[in-house]
């Protein structure tokens, strides 16, 4: 068996550099690797191009790369819960490329299985699809999208063995499932980490022929994004 436990988040993103495409799984603040997100801010490491959903708020997840300027582009779907994310796009610090949530998740998964490109009717006859090759599939007219490319994939499961296999907890398995294998590296980190073999096959959403590191990782938050309560009768 290939070793693929690493400890921790340091010797997990080892090799990470300037410039780098980096995913990141997660949905909202929903299953998002926040020990490999808060190494990144340790690392120090800027130009960074970032996929991923959403963009954090302004406090917490990708919101932190956002605050100490390490990102150059954001590729994502949802961005409405970041104020500094909107001040740097408005100003034009921050390329932002906006894509249709669905083409998102469909352009990891083509990478992850090794297709170059996907066509898909999402975004035709809008300004997605400027610049881009269209085609008619039985009348009806298709965008081709082109798989991303990444450097890096970070990804966060409730557990996961030594030989990479994962198992993700309920909404947390969004964008993470995915994006294993959709990058040169898929790093996972997950809260619970057992010995090779020590999960049901039969209960294992990602086998490890996807994931090349995975480190147990500690003291998740699991923030709410946006809270909502009612008040006491």
């Amino acid at each position: 068996m290939i070793p693929k436990k690493v400890n921790g988040p340091k010797e997990a993103l080892e090799g990470v550099k300037d410039g780098m495409n980096l995913m990141l799984g997660g949905f909202g603040l929903c299953g998002i690797p926040e020990n490999a997100i808060a190494e990144l801010v340790k690392l120090g490491v800027k130009d960074l191009t970032c996929i991923s959903n959403n963009a954090g708020v302004d406090d917490f997840g990708l919101g932190l790369l956002l605050q100490k300027r390490q990102v150059k582009k954001m590729i994502s779907s949802y961005v409405g819960e970041n104020d500094e994310f909107e001040r740097q796009m408005l100003s034009g610090e921050l390329e932002v490329e906006l894509t249709p949530q669905g083409t998102l998740a469909e352009k990891c998964r083509a990478a992850q299985a090794g297709f170059p490109a996907v066509y898909t009717p999402a975004g035709f006859g809008t300004e997605v699809a400027h610049g881009k090759e269209t085609r008619d599939f039985g009348g009806k007219m298709y965008v081709l999208e082109y798989a991303y490319e990444a450097d890096f994939a970070f990804v966060k499961a409730w557990k996961g063995d030594e030989a990479g296999n994962l198992i993700f907890k309920g909404t947390a398995r969004n964008f993470n499932p995915c994006m294993c294998g959709a990058a040169k590296i898929t790093v996972a980190e997950v809260e619970e980490l057992l010995p090779a073999g020590a999960l049901d096959p039969n209960e294992i959403h990602i086998p490890g022929i996807f994931v090349q590191r995975i480190f147990q990782g500690e003291k998740y938050e699991k923030r709410i994004e946006q809270r909502t309560v009612r008040s006491r009768s």
